[in-house]
């Protein structure tokens, strides 16, 4: 009986389903007690959006970024120097900072120029894609302007707070 061997992109695509998923739960498990207590007692600038729309949004968000973020790393045949992975990485820790600094730390000033950093790293990530491979590139710009859009409520946040 012969066996077919694994494609190995599919291996890849494995381990930035696992390292985003693990961010994604990580700040959620943050998020939610905070959301549930302290940031209710807030106040809240008047675009903000009800609770319930965050959990859907970011979960989309973080499957595009993962396609996005395999697309444009294969182009790079999957290596570890690569500036798109590099890239990457950098903009998910400040990405997972941000939630410890707002929600856990209650640092919301911190938060808000934490935040414009990662919009930076985002914009920077975003061009690197695009130029490796359109598709990539695309599927960060709804994360882009999701960011924008929480940049814009963080520093509400820290002006009426």
């Amino acid at each position: 009986m012969k066996f077919r061997k694994t494609n190995p992109r599919f291996g890849y695509l494995v381990v930035l389903i696992v390292l985003c998923l693990g961010v994604a739960g990580i700040s959620s498990m943050v998020t939610i007690p905070a959301v549930q207590g302290w940031y209710k007692d807030l106040a809240h600038p008047s675009f903000t959006p009800p609770d319930a729309v965050f959990g859907p949004v970011w979960t989309a968000l973080y499957i595009m970024m993962t396609v996005a973020a395999w697309r444009a790393w294969g182009r790079d045949q999957y290596q570890w120097d690569s500036s798109c992975i590099r890239l990457f990485l950098i903009q998910l820790v400040l990405n997972f900072a941000w939630s410890f600094l707002f929600f856990k730390f209650h640092l919301i000033g911190v938060a808000a120029v934490e935040i414009v950093v990662l919009e930076i790293a985002i914009i920077v990530t975003t061009v690197a894609f695009l130029m490796r491979d359109k598709i990539a590139g695309m599927l960060m710009v709804p994360y882009l302007l999701w960011v924008g859009f929480a940049s814009a409520l963080n520093i509400g946040f820290w002006s009426l707070n």
